[in-house]
């Protein structure tokens, strides 16, 4: 993909620890995907992996969001940290992130694991509970998808 230049270069985040807090603060990301010219967006709640610059996220074993990743595993997604509207100045306080990468199906148990793992570490305050109640047993992660979106390409942006 062709990297564009920040039309306003002043608000593009360079900082890679800034793009970073983005991503750890985020709880959800709007997943764009595209088969046979067909396009299709999806809002879900994410975990954030920092050292493998990836995000795990969690579905049901079949649906559409899965259709389009088996035709084409490549997308673009963003999170924003809204800091809100300005009422009188016409302006909004936000930082982003734009992201391009590969989603895959998870298909080995301890990957599926180390997804969910990351996934409540990420969304829950206290996420021990979750995982005693919610994952008490291997065969739980055969009644779920688990997806990893490695990205590959990645800006930022703020403003106000």
């Amino acid at each position: 993909m062709n990297k564009y230049h920040m039309n306003k270069q002043e608000r593009e985040i360079k900082d890679n620890n800034e793009i970073a807090e983005i991503l750890k603060n985020g709880k959800y990301a709007v997943i764009s995907m595209c088969r046979d010219n067909e396009p299709y967006i999806v809002t879900l709640s994410y975990g954030y992996n920092q050292s493998e610059n990836s995000l795990y996220f969690h579905t049901a074993l079949k649906g559409l969001k899965l259709d389009f990743i088996r035709s084409n595993p490549s997308v673009c997604a963003t999170v924003i940290d809204d800091g809100g509207y300005n009422s009188g100045q016409c302006e909004h306080s936000y930082r982003s992130v734009v992201f391009w990468g590969n989603m895959s199906i998870v298909e080995k148990l301890e990957e599926k694991k180390l997804g969910m793992e990351v996934l409540l570490n990420h969304l829950e305050d206290m996420p021990g509970p979750i995982k005693e109640r919610n994952l008490k047993n291997d065969k739980v992660y055969g009644n779920m998808t688990v997806l990893k979106l490695n990205i590959e390409q990645i800006s930022g942006k703020k403003g106000k």
